[in-house]
């Protein structure tokens, strides 16, 4: 009988541990021996832990619940070089995420541990809540909710005026920045909405659902509404700022489910508070979790925002696929098959 593969499933509040479990016994060549453990996201902020990013401060708590594991599931486990030395018997690494940001990669290498990740499972969840916020945003649905349901105040029938009232994406030109997995859904949700879909994507190399434009600044100057959906990089990091907000046209919108570094907050503010920009709809934000005195939650602009926390992945498909995404790789290891999606 083949040696059980010894797995430590530490998942969270939402990519949960039995999920994980669950997976890697349909996909393992050889019976399993999964030690399931919860930590604290979302419920408890990520962060940088040691030298990794985006991960929940848990290293003492990884490292005992590793022992004498080889493989390790997780999503926001700190798999950081005190983790990583820890865990002699540890051979692989499969993160839940769309990168393993997690994950210190050098370290890894040199405790020869393979590491793997998860593309595209929130890629339509994201698109899905993007497309959202472009609603709520351009038709002020949360505030018309806000004023009626909590403060039973028909005022919101005030966005019925001309002066007020919203836009519609029939035949708005919208700007695309990023076509990756999930900015290519998005182009052809607003096409079938009748959109004038506009992208820039200097790295793009598929065919494209709307008009692709050279520039930046092109798309910037003829686009009503911008959304944002590009991988943060060096390149990429404060893309979006006051320089480029003052080409968009008078009261352009801006959606950003993203990443929070590739805007400028501040600049984004001023525009908002100088009626330059109509509306913004955010999910990610430059710190999270949003600070109590951010800008963004002042009562002069709260006719103009929609604000979220970090919720464009909150499906449940979406830890459903994590987890078979993550097991699969579990199961080519397990199989002695070459892995889909490795860095180590």
């Amino acid at each position: 009988m083949k040696e059980a593969l010894r797995v430590l499933a530490a998942g969270d509040h939402f990519v949960l541990p039995s999920l994980i479990k669950e997976a890697v016994g349909r996909e393992s060549a050889r019976p399993c021996d999964v030690r399931e453990l919860t930590l604290g996201w979302p419920l408890e902020p990520f962060g940088r832990v040691a030298e990794v990013e985006e991960a929940s401060d848990a290293e003492d708590v990884l490292i005992e619940a590793l022992g004498d594991r080889e493989v390790l599931v997780t999503q926001m486990g700190p798999v950081t070089e005190r983790v990583l030395a820890a865990a002699t018997g540890l051979r692989l690494v499969v993160v839940c995420r769309g990168g393993p940001v997690n994950v210190n990669l050098d370290a890894a290498k040199y405790h020869d541990v393979r590491v793997c990740f998860s593309p595209g499972r929130n890629a339509a969840a994201t698109a899905e809540f993007t497309v959202g916020l472009l609603l709520a945003a351009l038709r002020r649905i949360p505030q018309a909710h806000d004023l009626l349901a909590r403060q039973g105040s028909w005022e919101g029938a005030s966005y019925y005026t001309y002066e007020h009232g919203g836009l519609e994406l029939e035949d708005l030109p919208v700007g695309l920045i990023g076509y990756g997995a999930v900015g290519s859904r998005v182009a052809r949700v607003l096409c079938a909405f009748g959109a004038q879909v506009m992208v820039y994507d200097p790295y793009a190399r598929v065919e494209i659902h709307g008009l692709r434009l050279p520039s930046l600044d092109e798309l910037l100057a003829r686009s009503r509404v911008i959304t944002l959906h590009a991988r943060l990089t060096d390149e990429t990091r404060g893309l979006i700022g006051a320089r480029e907000l003052a080409l968009l046209p008078p009261g352009a919108v801006v959606v950003n489910a993203a990443r929070g570094a590739l805007l400028d907050e501040a600049a984004l503010c001023d525009a908002l508070e100088d009626g330059r920009l109509s509306a913004a709809a955010l999910d990610t934000y430059q710190r999270e979790p949003l600070p109590p005195g951010s800008r963004l939650l002042g009562q002069g602009l709260a006719e103009r925002v929609v604000l979220t926390p970090h919720l464009g992945g909150a499906s449940r498909a979406v830890a459903e696929k994590a987890a078979a995404i993550a097991a699969a790789e579990v199961g080519r290891w397990s199989r002695g098959e070459p892995l889909a999606h490795c860095l180590t």
